[in-house]
């Protein structure tokens, strides 16, 4: 059973973002699915370290984005960035420091980590027609950006 179910209130109408949102909620469902099936702490942290490169990642292109077009909600946009990168680098630590976790409530805090910030701040952005056209990163730019944000959150909690 998935805890993020992909629809079409997530839609953006912009390919790369639809797809990176996709893969965000694949990887949430995939911490799910671990925690469900006991596996070890190391692997669900090392699955965490993945959504937080991916969305690092995804957010400074966001932020990019944002810059690029004149964004008038931009300052408000990358502050909640800030929060919901503080707020996975916490459920992480939570997860790793705590000898008996509340699995629902770490499930509840991965689902409204990526809910809350879609409905509000995403929802907004991505309404603006400049971002359809917006040109595409190269792969290797964005692994790289993913890989470092990923070792940065594992060199904090390792």
């Amino acid at each position: 059973m998935a805890l993020i179910n992909w629809s079409d209130k997530y839609c953006t109408g912009i390919p790369g973002i639809d797809y990176e949102h996709q893969k965000l909620i694949e990887q949430i469902n995939s911490i799910y699915s671990l925690i469900d099936d006991q596996a070890d702490r190391e692997r669900v942290v090392d699955g965490l370290g993945d959504i937080y490169g991916n969305i690092a990642a995804h957010f400074a292109l966001e932020e990019r984005m944002m810059k690029e077009h004149g964004y008038d909600q931009y300052e408000a946009h990358r502050i909640d960035h800030e929060r919901l990168l503080d707020d996975i680098r916490d459920i992480a630590d939570e997860f790793e420091d705590r000898a008996a976790l509340n699995e629902q409530e770490f499930k509840r805090k991965l689902g409204d980590w990526f809910q809350l910030h879609f409905k509000t701040h995403d929802s907004r952005l991505h309404k603006l027609v400049a971002l359809r056209s917006h040109q595409r990163v190269g792969k290797s730019m964005m692994k790289a950006m993913i890989q470092g944000a990923k070792q940065m959150l594992l060199s904090r909690i390792n």
